[in-house]
């Protein structure tokens, strides 16, 4: 009889030595990969610390980095606000406006570790400021990554690991999250996706990420305790965000605008920049020469162009073994770079007939002078003509994807003035050949050059002269009455930092009571025109008669 057990023994016997022997050959690949591996990541930990300890200067940019409110120049205002809406016991949402380089991340930052000390500030003292890059945030529409808000990690994807493995979806969380009970910072907020903007506001009403996934089913006991918490309660994101941006407000999401307070950064003026100039020379222990920051405080529009005029300047400097800057330095480093001097207008030194200065605001809400000139003709038989230079002849305007073209304002300024003259002065503008200039690619802000333009044109069908040492802003009906403008903060500041302004005429209905005292120049409210004429022209009682006679 066959020995059938015997066969099967020995069968037994060969299988169990072949599965020995691969297990044998697993175990010992996975011992020569763990050794290549460990012998990889030795050769890798040695070149990180070869680059490590190569180590250039630290730049300019980074020694002047603001470390206290002091440090941050000509923002006065809008740290104030920014400590009075996240110190206090309620702090706000908030979006910053400003141009680069003028302070709005270290502001926040600043302000939160105040906070953070203040005994009625609900930020603990652990609050962390996460800061978040809207123009580079990667984000997916698919929801595979998403920094902002957060993401689910499935099964399927690459590198799951070993919840992976076994059907576990892993949650990820964003920065909303990484912020919680802190400051949420998002740099150039106006370049979120749609998407995102979306989900931001849905977290910002709930105070928490609600995330989803196919794969979880909260009856997998396989799932672990915490993860099921995360789908079925959420994660945690009560903070308060801080969106920064240079874009203007009509740009901003309605829907992030109205649950932010709104704060604005003004760009920096010719002074602030030297000063930060003059505060990076010394941190390099450079002396720099008064008329070299004047050039810088010229040509730089914000602090990081001043400090990188300043590091380059003085590396000019130590090539030719100096310790000093020398304007001949900055000279040729602007032209160089190509960089255009800022906007100014400077007064005339004595009163003109037709030149008036009146107050505007550009770009980003900073206030500017405005200057603009009207000469006449007379003709006969009533032949004459308008001209105007210095605008452009169309605006275009609008945000959102709509944008409306429309015939310039200022033009709409100059026939309404002309209506008014004709009408309340009985001055007779068909017999006139009329130039209005103006000057220098002048900032004009609307119907607010009305009441300059008004004063131009009067002076030069006149004969009198305009004081040199008023500005002006105001919208002109065809009645002569003053309408109220926009902006009127921005333009007094203009004024005040021209040591020639004595006098400052702004529309009634703008009038303030912080305005009688107002540093550095008396502020005029008028609610007419003939009221501004004493003011701005130099032989009062040839105005009273004139403007009389025109009543």
């Amino acid at each position: 009889m066959y020995n059938y057990a015997g066969v099967i023994t020995i069968l037994n016997f060969i299988f169990a030595a072949i599965i020995g022997i691969y297990f044998l050959r697993l175990l010992l690949t996975q011992n020569n990969s763990s050794q290549a591996v460990a012998r990889e990541s030795r050769s890798e930990l040695e070149k990180l610390a070869k680059l490590r300890s190569l180590k250039l200067s630290e730049p300019l940019s980074e020694k002047t980095r603001p470390q206290s409110f002091n440090e941050i120049i000509g923002q006065e205002d809008a740290i104030k606000m920014l400590r009075a809406a996240l110190c206090g016991p309620n702090p706000q949402h908030i979006l910053i406006y400003g141009p680069p380089g003028v302070g709005k991340t270290a502001a926040a930052r600043l302000v939160l570790e105040e906070a953070k000390i203040n005994p009625i500030s609900p930020f603990g003292s652990k609050a962390t400021f996460i800061e978040l890059d809207a123009a580079t945030a990667r984000f997916d529409e698919r929801g595979i990554a998403d920094p902002l808000i957060g993401s689910v990690h499935d099964p399927i994807y690459q590198g799951a690991g070993p919840m992976g493995v076994a059907g576990i979806p892993q949650p990820k969380p964003g920065a909303v999250s990484k912020a919680h009970g802190g400051i949420l910072f998002i740099d150039e907020i106006g370049e979120l996706h749609n998407i995102q903007i979306n989900k931001l506001l849905k977290v910002l009403e709930d105070r928490k990420v609600l995330l989803e996934s196919a794969y979880y089913n909260k009856e997998n006991s396989k799932i672990p305790e915490h993860i099921h918490s995360i789908f079925q309660k959420g994660l945690p994101a009560d903070f308060r965000l801080v969106g920064a941006t240079t874009r203007s407000p009509n740009e901003i999401v309605p829907a992030i605008r109205s649950r932010c307070l709104e704060v604005y950064f003004k760009p920096l003026t010719a002074s602030d920049i030297m000063t930060i100039a003059e505060n990076a020379s010394r941190r390099i222990s450079m002396e720099i020469d008064e008329t070299a920051l004047t050039t810088i405080g010229k040509y730089a529009q914000n602090g990081r162009e001043a400090v990188n005029l300043v590091q380059i300047s003085a590396g000019l400097a130590l090539v030719e073994k100096r310790k000093n800057i020398l304007p001949s330095d900055v000279e040729w480093l602007v032209n160089c770079s190509k960089l255009q001097p800022r906007h100014s207008i400077k007064l005339a030194n004595t009163p003109q007939v037709g030149l008036a200065y009146g107050m505007a605001v550009v770009n980003n809400h900073t206030g500017a002078l405005l200057e603009v000139e009207a000469a006449v003709k007379h003709q006969k038989n009533g032949k004459g003509k308008i001209r105007i230079s210095g605008i452009v002849s169309e605006e275009e305007f609008g945000g959102n994807g709509h944008k409306i073209r429309r015939r310039s304002m200022a033009q709409d300024s100059v026939e309404n003035v002309l209506t008014m003259l004709a009408k309340e002065f009985k001055i007779e503008i068909d017999n006139y050949d009329i130039h209005i200039n103006f000057s220098g690619g002048a900032p004009v802000d609307g119907p607010s050059a009305g009441i300059t333009i008004s004063t131009a044109l009067y002076s030069a069908f006149t004969g009198i002269a305009v004081s040199n040492k008023v500005v002006m802003t105001g919208e002109v009906s065809l009645r002569g009455q003053i309408k109220p403008v926009g902006g009127v903060i921005d333009k007094l500041r203009a004024a005040s930092r021209d040591k020639q302004v004595q006098i400052a005429i702004i529309p009634q209905e703008n009038w303030q009571d912080a305005f009688s005292d107002y540093p550095g120049v008396r502020v005029i409210p008028v609610s007419d025109f003939s009221m501004a004429l004493p003011y701005v022209l130099t032989e009062f009682a040839e105005i009273h008669k004139v403007a009389t006679a025109g009543q």
